[in-house]
């Protein structure tokens, strides 16, 4: 994957992903958003003790909506809740009926530059590519590459991802190629 413009980490925690892809120059820029206070604050933490003040911009947000409709990405990253019927209460990994993944399909194409790539880690333990497709579909969006997801749910971790882009747009050449 080419350097990207702008990268965002939906459901960021401490930002892990969003701040190694800015750290290994695989994007200029950086947008993180997550609801839990103490994420935010581990974010502001590390843009504080790294000067990365000009270059990464944060929002504590309930999925998209405190994220100001003026923001656009390149790529939008994520490893969010993997499961809607185990650890109810568990902020980071439950996820209720998949409200959580249906808000953000909903909401995420308003934010994507033409040619936007998302890429979601998921837990095959949890859920299957055909678990999120019609939530994807519904949005106007089309899954673009699926890498190392089972057919069916399994009993144990198998992380797996999705690509997935607005329906009509044309990938990038990096996100188009299958591994």
């Amino acid at each position: 994957m080419p350097a990207q413009g702008r990268a965002f980490e939906w459901c960021a925690g401490p930002g892990f992903i969003g701040f190694s892809l800015l750290g290994n120059g695989l994007c200029r820029s950086l947008c993180l958003a997550d609801i839990n206070p103490l994420a935010i604050e581990a974010c502001r933490r590390t843009i504080r003790a790294n000067n990365l003040a000009d270059r990464v911009t944060l929002y504590r947000s309930d999925n998209l909506h405190q994220v100001p409709a003026a923001e656009r990405w390149d790529l939008v990253v994520s490893n969010p809740p993997h499961f809607v019927d185990d650890f109810a209460g568990d902020l980071r990994a439950h996820d209720a009926d998949w409200h959580i993944h249906r808000g953000f399909f909903e909401q995420v194409g308003a934010f994507l530059n033409p040619g936007g790539v998302i890429v979601l880690q998921e837990n095959n333990r949890g859920s299957t590519v055909d678990t999120f497709r019609p939530m994807i579909e519904a949005a106007s969006l089309s899954v673009v590459f699926v890498h190392d997801c089972a057919l069916e749910r399994t009993t144990d971790d198998r992380f797996y991802f999705i690509g997935i882009s607005r329906r009509g747009d044309r990938p990038p050449d990096w996100a188009s190629r299958q591994p």
